[in-house]
């Protein structure tokens, strides 16, 4: 710091920034964070050279007040990003797109908004991986019995990888302990583990991006990346059929060796030596591979020999004819980079419709940024044709795709994955610059940066409050800005950020002073709206809770009780608040009842209530997510059939048998959406019910070691509430007893005083002290 220091003031200009970023953004914790200090460096360095990056940075103070160093101006804002815009700055082309886009700081103007985010994206070199997907860093939390929770972690969330992920660890287990498990199978010859060792090798996570081989991996479950580790489990597997690279036609194996999984991991190899991805590069050796396995019809192999043949990269011979075949076999099997790969020539014929048809079927299926790349440019193109009426919604279609674009295909700098890292240190200061990034990050439009910002600043959290964000007590400027957070990633179609708004409105924190029926209708009406997405079970037990009580809405215990109704039928997991929501409820609506007051609900007609609640439910979600959504759902019963397991007549060997499939269903190729840590779980238990080919010998030692892990958490649930039930029957029927015992002491205490007064009042058997008749009863000696 000296040395720099000393440089800038004998007026080396590039000191001068780079103790500007120093002091914004220490680099270790040997640095001290001085804010006052770096925007002081900065608006000298913009003012002596006009240096976007330096521009950018004061107008991320103006914009946000960061620790008062300035006043918010977003004027000052606005013309501080406009000119770093126009230094092609790619930071200040992101929030200023953002801020057009949201209409902050300035009118709304999509148009203006599509023209900086059009620019931005820079397609990275050949062979460059795909960036592993940014997650949000907050933490799932359970029901209760109001909406305290900060990220939902219940309904459609409950798949996220986050949410394993953050289950996973709650349970106690570490990626180590996952890595050691599955290197311990594989090293002892089970396939299956090898296979799935190889993928978390090559990806960098555990977890695997939807998509195929070129959609990475989720940024949740990352672990070092191991290309050597990963080739090496994949030629493990692959060489069991395919033992020789020369000499060997393609479709030649070992009839009685397996390839189910030697296939897929030919695909992996052929994109290794394609791409020269931990191995040399080797273009025929990537053909050979993509043959072998395109033979027995691995997708990602008929992927990657249409690469080979359209771009001529063995030999420089092209066919596009076999090219396209070959991807369009890919593509039948709902691969998104085959279904680029067909959208992208389409394109460059002309065909716009076609190629939006692949490119929405190639977003459906994964496909990380190319497809929204490729869908924004369409829009555009279309937009110009279109009438004036109809530009706004295909411009906000475009704006939105170019922003994806943006954020997913930065791999200069990446905010949210280093704000990860900082916040995982522990240290005060760490969490300060994981906050200060997530800012930064928040402010160009990210809106993983907006709610972990606003999770962090969440004043309902005492443990956030000790920090220079926030003050001991809740403070209403912090909750402001936390509301502001929330209220962007809201408007990002984050529906538990939206649950989270009604909850501040609900509460009155960092709202403006309201009456509280104002504040309610307000809460209700974000309540409604994320519970018309039908993904939201705790809006609708929020509903359901408002209407009950008759707060920000007129009391109904009918409506109360169909919005507690459908929280159960979107979320299991709602079962105990809604079961507990709805005793109360029942019980308020008896009372009401019997003091003569109507609005009570009708103990008779609920079924014929819930039934209807059911199909108008139903017909909505049929008419929201259209044929298709009602055909997918009828395939999904169908595939669900054969999982239905009837136990029927037992036999011998039936025990055998059943193990058996198991274990050839364990063996199939895995699906990029499935958990690689329930499917561990699974295969660990399958191992420890199987003491010998008959199952356990022991049948007591077999349950419990896990033979019934197969039942419904329902049934757990009812018999956990049935010895709640006795051992309230049993307590009563002690204290009753008690009381029993109780009165009866009481009356024989009663008894005996009321004798002796009788016995004192009849002066007694014997006669008192000092009359001479007391003589008559003296016993002689």
């Amino acid at each position: 710091m000296d040395l720099l220091q000393h440089a800038a003031d004998l007026g080396h200009l590039d000191a001068l920034f780079a103790l500007g970023k120093i002091s914004l953004l220490p680099p270790t914790s040997h640095f001290v964070a001085d804010p006052e200090l770096a925007y002081k460096y900065f608006e000298t360095h913009a003012a002596l050279t006009g240096n976007a990056t330096s521009q950018s940075y004061l107008a991320f103070f103006h914009a946000t007040g960061y620790l008062n160093v300035v006043p918010v101006d977003q004027a000052k804002a606005q013309l501080y990003y406009t000119f770093a815009a126009h230094g092609d700055n790619r930071a200040a082309q992101m929030a200023l797109g953002y801020r057009y886009w949201s209409g902050i700081g300035v009118v709304e103007n999509c148009d203006r908004a599509v023209e900086c985010y059009g620019p931005i994206f820079i397609w990275p070199a050949w062979g460059t991986y795909t960036s592993i997907d940014a997650d949000s860093s907050v933490r799932p939390c359970g029901w209760r019995l109001r909406s305290r929770c900060k990220r939902a972690s219940t309904g459609l969330n409950g798949h996220r990888p986050a949410i394993k992920a953050a289950r996973a660890r709650a349970a106690g287990e570490t990626w180590e302990d996952v890595l050691e498990y599955y290197i311990f199978n594989a090293d002892r010859g089970e396939t299956d583990f090898a296979f799935r060792l190889g993928k978390i090798f090559y990806h960098g996570s555990i977890y695997n991006a939807p998509g195929g081989i070129a959609s990475g991996g989720e940024g949740v479950g990352r672990v070092p990346r191991d290309l050597e580790g990963a080739r090496y489990y994949f030629e493990s597997i692959a060489r069991q059929v395919w033992p020789n690279d020369s000499g060997d036609p393609p479709g030649k194996r070992d009839e009685n060796s397996p390839v189910a999984l030697a296939a897929p991991a030919a695909g992996y190899l052929g994109r290794m030596y394609l791409r020269g991805e931990g191995v040399r590069m080797d273009l025929k050796l990537a053909k050979i591979w993509f043959e072998r396995g395109a033979a027995h019809g691995d997708k990602e192999c008929h992927n990657g020999l249409g690469i080979i043949w359209r771009d001529g990269l063995v030999e420089g011979k092209k066919d596009i004819k076999k090219a396209l075949a070959h991807f369009a076999i890919a593509a039948g099997q709902d691969l998104a980079e085959a279904q680029v790969n067909l959208g992208k020539h389409q394109y460059q014929r002309g065909d716009l419709k076609l190629a939006s048809a692949y490119f929405e079927a190639a977003v459906r299926h994964g496909s990380p940024f190319e497809a929204y790349y490729y869908l924004a440019e369409i829009q555009l193109t279309q937009m110009k044709n279109m009438p004036t009426s109809l530009r706004p919604g295909a411009c906000s279609m475009a704006t939105s795709f170019f922003k994806v674009v943006a954020e997913r295909g930065s791999w200069d700098e990446d905010l949210i994955r280093d704000g990860e890292e900082a916040w995982e240190t522990g240290t005060p200061s760490g969490r300060r610059l994981a906050m200060l990034r997530w800012w930064i990050a928040a402010e160009r439009g990210f809106e993983i940066g907006q709610n972990n910002l606003a999770f962090v600043l969440d004043q309902d959290k005492s443990m956030f409050r000790r920090t220079s964000f926030a003050n001991f007590f809740p403070s209403n400027d912090t909750a402001r800005l936390a509301l502001t957070q929330w209220t962007r990633s809201a408007a990002q179609n984050n529906v538990d950020a939206l649950v989270k708004v009604g909850d501040y409105y609900y509460h009155g924190l960092g709202v403006p002073d309201e009456p509280e029926n104002v504040r309610w209708e307000k809460a209700a009406g974000y309540y409604q709206s994320a519970a018309d997405t039908q993904v939201s079970a705790l809006a609708m037990w929020n509903l359901g809770w408002m209407y009950e009580h008759g707060y920000g809405v007129l009391q109904d215990f009918h409506l109360a009780k169909r919005h507690y109704d459908i929280a159960l039928e979107t979320n299991v997991e709602a079962y105990l608040p809604v079961t507990l929501s709805l005793f109360r409820l029942h019980a308020r609506s008896i009372w009401r009842t019997l003091t003569g007051r109507e609005g009570g609900l009708s103990l008779w007609s609920n079924n014929e209530l819930d039934s209807e609640s059911s199909d108008q439910i139903s017909g909505r979600k049929e008419l929201d997510e259209g044929p298709a959504a009602a055909g997918g759902s009828a395939a999904g019963e169908a595939d669900e059939d054969p999982v239905v397991e009837d136990d029927g007549p037992w036999y011998m060997g039936k025990a055998r048998e059943e193990f058996n499939r198991r274990m050839r269903d364990a063996a199939a190729p895995p699906g990029d959406d499935e958990d690689p840590i329930q499917w561990a779980r699974d295969r660990r238990n399958a191992e420890l019910d199987q003491d010998s080919d008959l199952g356990p010998e022991d049948m007591f030692e077999g349950a419990l070691r896990g033979g019934h892990r197969g039942n419904d958490d329902g049934d757990e649930f009812v018999e956990t509430m049935v010895l709640v039930v006795l051992c309230l029957i049993v307590s009563l029927l002690l204290y009753i007893r008690g009381r029993w015992v109780e009165r009866l002491r009481r009356e024989e205490q009663q008894q005996r005083r009321q004798f002796e007064q009788r016995l004192e009042q009849d002066d007694g058997l014997f006669p008192p002290p000092g009359d001479p008749a007391r003589d008559d009863w003296a016993v002689p000696r």
